[in-house]
């Protein structure tokens, strides 16, 4: 077992399973860290808590302080330098004629690395822009291309359901989600009642899908022809909650049977 102390860099939502290097942190404390492509500033999301070795990438990266001051400010002045940073890669992508929808930049806050993140349909060959955008900061220069999703979780806004959107308030990663799960739960497969701002299938369908997969188990399914007390019939629709199914049984319409009766 080793401990581990879990930091959350707020403007990306990335966590790090970092070494406490026996400082004293509390939940909410805002610290500088250490990784391979630099130092940054981050909040404690979890305090010190013991994990076995085989669940964690080793060695661990490490906290090295708690923030200081002198650290804020370093921070404001990074991103404000980002800013003009994302103009400038703005104004150089289109004198190279390159399709980069760019999302957001940030430095690291020993100013060791620039990060650009970016949309893009196909495939970018961006050394040109990188080159361009090196010999102005004087730093190594990152260009990841994100997709639609992560957009999302950088930007945020509010989901179908009024609340802010999971990816930017508590989830870490994008768990698969699949159009099955949608037909599994027995939702309209309409894009608009399905899909999230982000124009892809909704990350909560995978919340419940579990439970309706359980709840099912012992239902007829729709479209089977089922033995009821009143004869048989063709099952139309059935109701994981209520454990009851329609049939539509000839002479009598459809009738509603509990999934116990016999």
């Amino acid at each position: 077992m080793i401990d581990v102390v879990v930091v959350s860099i707020p403007k990306t939502k990335n966590l790090y399973f970092l070494s406490p290097n026996s400082l004293e942190l509390k939940k909410g404390d805002d610290v500088v860290f250490e990784t391979e492509n630099g130092t940054f500033l981050g909040k404690v999301v979890k305090e010190k808590y013991s994990e076995d070795k085989k669940n964690l990438d080793l060695p661990l990266d490490k906290v090295i302080r708690k923030a200081i001051d002198e650290d804020y400010s370093k921070e404001e002045k990074n991103m404000e330098n980002a800013e003009k940073a994302l103009k400038d890669a703005k104004r150089y992508s289109k004198e190279l004629d390159l399709d980069m929808n760019f999302v957001d930049a940030y430095f690291s806050l020993d100013n060791s690395q620039l990060v650009f993140n970016f949309l893009s349909e196909n495939r970018v060959d961006f050394r040109e822009l990188a080159k361009k955008l090196a010999s102005k900061y004087k730093t190594r220069i990152e260009l990841r291309q994100v997709g639609v999703r992560d957009k999302a979780k950088k930007i945020g806004g509010l989901g179908p359901c009024g609340l802010f959107l999971c990816c930017n308030s508590f989830l870490t990663d994008f768990n698969s989600v699949s159009i099955n799960m949608a037909k599994n739960q027995m939702l309209a497969l309409n894009p608009t009642k399905i899909n999230g701002i982000c124009g892809r299938l909704l990350c909560c369908l995978g919340y419940e899908n579990d439970i309706y997969t359980e709840l099912k188990k012992d239902m007829p399914k729709v479209g089977m022809v089922a033995d009821t007390p009143q004869g048989m019939g063709k099952v139309v629709s059935i109701d994981v909650f209520k454990k009851t199914y329609s049939v539509d049984l000839k002479e009598k319409g459809i009738v509603t049977f509990s999934k116990d009766e016999k």
